[in-house]
């Protein structure tokens, strides 16, 4: 068995249904494939059972669940990606309903002996495969749990390789809020009345009367559930000022300086000795003891259930599970929280984000490194492993890529471009406009992009590396180049992303905005694309917590980290110009740091040796018509 890994649910799509299938008929090999993925994509059959036997407690459950139902006859595999879910408290229901739940247990369920649990037939298609396709998320769950998701290997190719540490950090992160805490110590319950609780204590205690146990157990049963559902509501009053003091201390820090902008603050050994922390550890000690209280309580509930299941309870088994998986729930958040407040790991990152507007404040945590388990857990453990993309080298060498995984004994490979990128290529770099962040330099991009999306006539796509600077663009282009009958499509916009790609394919003179998420991932082959424009080089934000602490790990970080990453992302970028042998166009940076300073070279002999011009804007635009016309000359010849 070949295990496949890629970064996105879409390229699993498109290698299942297009390459595999392609592959197929080349080779004169008889071989079985198949897609498995996370537990949150499938539909678990006995949540959906006891959501309706409950019936549902709020608008969104109605909502969600009347479209499961619609849809539930015609999924071949109760996988919820085809389910329309806009709205965050939908994909909340959702997630309740998948097979995600933490209190799954196979050998209890009668949908898995039956063979109707949507989850497993896709574990046992992989299990019956040759080839598996996965993405990172999955694999590195695997990794996180000891082999027990994907099918037993020993042959892996990561496709996408250049997204492996993200997505391994991604994979092992933590982050949570006080509304997430809140609305699980809710499900849990708490008193309503002198002898009526909400949530699954109140199921427990309803449960408990029907089930003609004798006086005595009955009121043992009854005073346990209330003193759970006590604490539960004790835990709730004390989790509101834990985060009501981490507010307090960040507003400390920020010093009322308010913004359109996520504010991150990052929980450093310093911060922890700031006058404010110590509200925040007392209020902690305070939430902390009626956390465990709700914990251990929902499982020896849930051990006590068993009674009532032998008396034949019919919904016994199901809340034992429910209990069970609540109470994992509840413990993870406590041990991560206990962590981040308390006993800090300092192989760990932990952070605060407080996002604009009303967004509330959730608290974070991330692994400093991964290359040692990436190490530890995939390349020691496997037969093969390789690592493949079209952008795992910076400057030439795999040097970076080696010491961010610590495939220090990988071999290498560097297999050229089938594109004639001298030919096909003009990289123009514009060196008379201002750098990101002087006076006139927004002003610049501006004006520069729409004189040549006029010469182009559209069929071009812009990146940007914030929504800002996409939102002032637009503003300033989409005017004039109405006027000349060019459609100016931006991110953000209500659209979405597949909506904008189809626009920028289908229509003729068409201009695309985008940001982070279209730089990668983009396939738009032949004219309507022939035009790429790149407004700044691709740097993360140096106060990201992740990336300052990462950062700090190197002698000189902005040039052994900042700019390899950096690297990266702009080949990526670059890389959604030409798809095709056929194709031509025109890439234009508007960022002169690519001339002026000297990592800019780092840049430059990174690409796969495009035609490269340096020139003022005003050059530009003649340039790139010519570029374009003498590549539809050559074709019409």
């Amino acid at each position: 068995r070949v295990v496949i890994s890629t970064n996105t649910i879409n390229l699993q799509e498109q290698l299942f249904r297009k390459d595999i299938p392609d592959l197929t008929r080349v080779l004169d090999l008889d071989f079985r494939a198949a897609v498995l993925k996370g537990r949150s994509h499938y539909l678990c059959l006995a949540r959906l059972s006891a959501l309706r036997r409950v019936g549902p407690s709020s608008p969104e459950e109605m909502d969600v669940l009347a479209r499961v139902l619609v849809w539930l006859p015609n999924t071949p595999d109760g996988d919820g990606d085809g389910l329309f879910l806009p709205t965050e408290a939908e994909r909340a229901v959702w997630r309740d309903l998948s097979a995600e739940f933490e209190g799954c247990d196979p050998e209890r369920c009668r949908f898995f002996h039956r063979k109707r649990c949507f989850f497993y037939r896709a574990r046992q298609a992989a299990e019956a495969a040759h080839l598996v396709i996965v993405n990172h998320a999955l694999l590195l769950a695997d990794v996180a749990v000891q082999n027990r998701v994907l099918p037993e290997y020993r042959y892996l190719i990561v496709d996408e390789a250049h997204h492996l540490e993200a997505a391994t950090t991604q994979g092992l992160s933590f982050q949570t809020n006080r509304h997430a805490v809140r609305r699980l110590l809710e499900e849990i319950g708490h008193p309503r009345g002198p002898e009526s609780l909400s949530g699954i204590l109140g199921e427990v205690l309803a449960h408990c009367r029907r089930a003609g146990l004798d006086q005595a157990m009955a009121s043992t049963m009854r005073e346990f559930t209330l003193q759970v559902a006590r604490a539960a509501e004790q835990a709730i009053r004390r989790v509101e000022g834990l985060f009501d003091q981490l507010e307090a201390f960040v507003e400390e820090q920020r010093e009322g300086k308010e913004g359109p902008y996520a504010y991150r603050l990052r929980v450093t050994p310093a911060q922890r000795v700031q006058p404010g922390w110590d509200r925040v550890e007392i209020a902690w000690d305070g939430a902390a003891v009626p956390l465990r209280t709700v914990t251990d309580g929902l499982e020896r509930l849930a051990g006590g259930l068993g009674d009532l299941a032998a008396l034949g309870v019919e919904t016994a088994e199901d809340l034992q599970i429910r209990l069970v998986g609540l109470a994992r729930q509840l413990a993870e958040v406590c041990g991560h929280l206990n962590a981040f407040v308390a006993q800090p790991d300092r192989r760990m990152i932990y952070w605060v984000e407080v996002g604009p507007g009303r967004a509330p404040l959730s608290v974070h945590a991330a692994p400093l490194h991964v290359g040692p388990l990436v190490e530890e857990h995939l390349f020691h453990k496997k037969a093969s492993v390789i690592l493949t993309s079209a952008t795992l080298r910076t400057g030439g060498t795999f040097d970076f890529l080696r010491e961010r995984l610590h495939a220090w004994d990988a071999e290498e490979l560097a297999v050229d471009s089938p594109f004639d990128f001298r030919s096909s290529t003009l990289l123009y770099l514009v060196d008379d406009v201002p750098e990101p962040g002087q006076p006139g330099y927004q002003r610049a991009v501006a004006e520069g992009m729409a004189a040549l999306f006029k010469a182009t006539q559209g069929r071009a796509l812009a990146l940007f590396t914030s929504y800002s600077q996409l939102r002032a663009t637009a503003r300033a282009i989409t005017a004039p180049l109405a006027r000349a009958g060019i459609t100016v499509y931006a991110q953000g916009q209500g659209l979405s992303r597949n909506q904008l790609l189809e626009n920028l394919r289908t229509g003729e003179r068409v201009v695309l905005l985008g940001t982070r998420s279209f730089w990668e991932g983009v396939d738009v082959p032949g004219e309507a694309l022939s035009c790429l424009a790149i407004a700044k080089l691709p740097f993360t934000v140096p106060s990201d917590p992740i990336f300052a602490a990462r950062a700090e790990t190197f002698e000189d970080p902005f040039n052994e980290y900042a700019v390899p990453e950096a690297v990266l992302r702009f080949l990526q970028g670059f890389g959604r110009l030409i798809r095709t042998r056929s194709d031509r166009g025109v890439v234009a940076v508007f960022d002169s740091r690519l001339v002026s300073k000297a990592y800019g070279q780092v840049f430059l002999r990174s690409l796969p040796g495009p035609t490269v011009v340096r020139g003022p804007v005003t050059k530009l635009p003649k340039m790139a018509a010519e570029w374009l016309n003498r590549g539809a000359g050559e074709q019409g010849s």
